[in-house]
């Protein structure tokens, strides 16, 4: 049978990586380190995802643009200390490897830097299964469609044979300003309610049911 998509986008944090909570965490710790407002949770986990310039106008709009380098220096700090203890979603591993024998491109658009980026593949082996990678220091950021539009474009393929899958809804936004599908993971960072208003053709609650649920439709 045709496939409905030939590219799945993911992002990683979130969607693929149990992340989330190390990343809030060690935004938390930078500010606290800094002597700077320490954001809420839900505020710091509404941040994964954009780059620099965007989530420190979020949570921290009060700070000049120039002091951003120094939380994000201790941000990585932190992040380093607890990157260790952070893994794939259960079962992620194995459904990337099944979509790609399945015969569908794969890529990732990520708010991590190429250099997070590469060391996450490599030590969970992912490397090899996915066609193409773009991250949030290489260009445009989410919610822009940079992202989305440069990997349709170097991989060869429509709009309308691409899904986009994330956790947040700066995926959902990026997904909609490129005009592609997306398909919300409510397992993640943002809320299954801030998901939903950006019309994904399913909002799935854990690795296996975005596996079942892509082997099924997509």
């Amino acid at each position: 049978m045709p496939k409905r998509f030939e590219l799945l986008v993911f992002d990683w944090d979130g969607t693929l990586m149990d992340s989330a909570a190390a990343i809030a965490g060690s935004l938390q710790a930078a500010c606290r380190d800094l002597g700077l407002p320490v954001p809420s949770d839900e505020s710091a986990r509404f941040i994964i995802g954009l780059g620099l310039n965007d989530a420190m106008a979020h949570v921290l709009p009060e700070l000049a643009q120039p002091q951003y380098p120094l939380v994000a220096e201790r941000y990585r700090h932190h992040f380093m200390l607890r990157d260790g203890g952070t893994t794939l979603f259960p079962g992620a591993a194995e459904t990337v490897k099944e979509l790609h024998a399945s015969g569908f491109m794969l890529a990732v658009a990520t708010g991590k830097s190429r250099r997070g980026l590469d060391r996450a593949l490599s030590t969970t082996g992912l490397e090899s299964y996915f066609h193409a990678t773009r991250c949030a220091d290489e260009g445009f950021t989410k919610p822009h469609p940079g992202m989305l539009e440069e990997l349709m474009a170097l991989l060869g393929v429509a709009q309308d044979k691409t899904l986009m899958i994330g956790d947040t809804t700066h995926d959902m936004a990026m997904a909609k300003h490129a005009r592609v599908a997306r398909l919300a993971a409510a397992y993640g960072a943002h809320a299954r309610r801030e998901l939903l208003a950006f019309e994904p053709v399913a909002c799935v609650e854990g690795i296996a049911e975005l596996r079942e649920w892509l082997l099924a439709n997509a």
